[in-house]
């Protein structure tokens, strides 16, 4: 059997080439790192993370919960090797990032039928099964020749963010204090409390920052899940209070009261030593993030281990472009898998790599596709991914919208969301996936 073509050593293609090799299917797995690398790269390792909470919460009552869920009972490659990496942060799965990328890039390169191919990819071969997973930064050429073969196909880009890290015996703990929102779970977030009147000084100083020059920026195009932290600031005085910022549920133990403002800080690695400011997602010029963020009281001192980046992504019109199983329809031996189908987020994208892999192996192996139904999370995001009657396409995040509703009342709704995923689990203990 000649080998599948995967290109892109993400969280998708990564995924992808595991669940074809586990069934038998060899695999080609191309990838252009460390030859070539983007400002989101930091390492050679495979399944890079941009934070330690990428994979964000952990409960059943969130619908990347549930999708979470269904990828670990189908056998995903990429959960088990966050699972086997997790770090405590309440009720989100949080991992040690370069322990978990060093795990998936260990298994991939000692499968028997996988076969990485290091440089970069500069146009879609002319024959084979491919799967092309290279992701929200895919490389211009790649990008020029998708565009050439479907010229009737428009691509479309937004700007994405990632918050800096700090390191944590910089952070003034006198000034900070360990705890989770309502003390739910264990106490795994730092909170960098402000008063009204530091609260006004920082924001002042956030919204007259000058930002990094980043090609073709606008606000109005910024991804409403990934919103730069200045962006938000722009939008009024207190709207960071109603979001990164906000106090609610968490009590200064040394005022005994709720601040103004708080700024929590989240694990990004195993030893603790490194922390992620939560929602600070930013394309301000170096200095400026230090001047400002250093506005924080107890990150006054703060050691910035990496200041926060602004790139481009980039996705396909997919609903006009593939199917439900995310192959091409004009031209089914091409697949895509990953953010550039607009699924947004890395459970989304392994979610995507595992479902195009599962059909292509089944469609080589002589076997019936898996139509997963829309009452999964998985099945779900690849109706969404295809719908035709999505008039305005944009990236979009598993949620409980995409799902259909259950048709019985449920009070209250964690527990309506808890039954969806019942029902889901359900779902998913009938449906052969081999």
């Amino acid at each position: 059997m000649e080998p599948v073509t995967v290109i892109g050593a993400g969280l998708a293609g990564c995924e992808a080439a595991w669940q074809l090799a586990e069934r038998g299917i060899p695999v080609t797995l191309r990838e252009m790192k460390p030859a070539k690398m983007t400002p989101a790269h930091h390492s050679g390792d495979f399944a890079e993370l941009v934070c330690s909470n990428s994979l964000r919460g952990a409960g059943l009552e969130n619908a990347v919960g549930l999708l979470k869920e269904e990828l670990r009972r189908m056998g995903s490659l990429i959960l088990a090797c966050a699972d086997e990496h997790r770090v405590e942060a309440g009720g989100a799965l949080a991992v040690d990032r370069f322990g978990f990328s060093g795990a998936v890039t260990e298994r991939i390169r000692s499968h028997p039928l996988i076969t990485v191919e290091e440089g970069e990819e500069t146009a879609l071969p002319e024959a084979g099964e491919v799967i092309v997973a290279t992701g929200p930064l895919t490389s211009d050429a790649l990008a020029a020749a998708i565009r050439a073969r479907y010229p009737d196909m428009h691509t479309l880009n937004f700007f994405d963010a990632a918050a800096p890290l700090v390191t944590f015996e910089s952070v003034d703990m006198e000034k900070a204090f360990f705890a989770s929102r309502y003390d739910k779970g264990t106490p795994d977030y730092i909170n960098c409390p402000l008063t009204e009147e530091e609260y006004q000084t920082f924001w002042t100083e956030l919204c007259q920052a000058q930002e990094a020059e980043v090609h073709g920026f606008e606000d109005k195009r910024v991804f409403e899940g990934c919103m730069p932290v200045e962006v938000m600031a722009r939008r009024g005085r207190d709207t960071l209070c109603y979001g990164p910022l906000k106090p609610r549920g968490l009590t200064d133990p040394r005022t005994g009261r709720e601040p103004f403002a708080v700024v929590q800080l989240r694990r990004d690695n195993a030893e603790g030593s490194i922390y992620n400011l939560v929602g600070f997602q930013t394309h301000l010029k170096w200095p400026e993030q230090r001047r400002v963020f250093s506005l924080i009281p107890a990150l006054a001192h703060a050691e910035f281990v990496r200041y926060g980046v602004m790139h481009r992504n980039t996705y396909l019109d997919s609903p006009r472009l593939l199917d439900r199983y995310y192959r091409v329809k004009e031209e089914p031996r091409i697949s895509f898998a990953g953010q550039v189908t607009g699924v947004e987020g890395y459970v989304e994208s392994t979610a995507s790599g595992f479902l195009c892999a599962v059909e292509l192996s089944r469609r080589l192996r002589g076997l019936p596709p898996v139509d997963f139904p829309q009452e999964t999370a998985v099945g779900a995001l690849a109706l969404y991914v295809s719908n035709q009657s999505v008039a305005d396409f944009q990236p979009m995040n598993v949620n409980f919208g995409i799902i259909p509703p259950l048709g019985y009342k449920v009070k209250g709704k964690r527990n309506k969301n808890a039954e969806l995923s019942r029902r889901a689990l359900e779902l998913l203990e009938g449906i052969d996936y081999r």
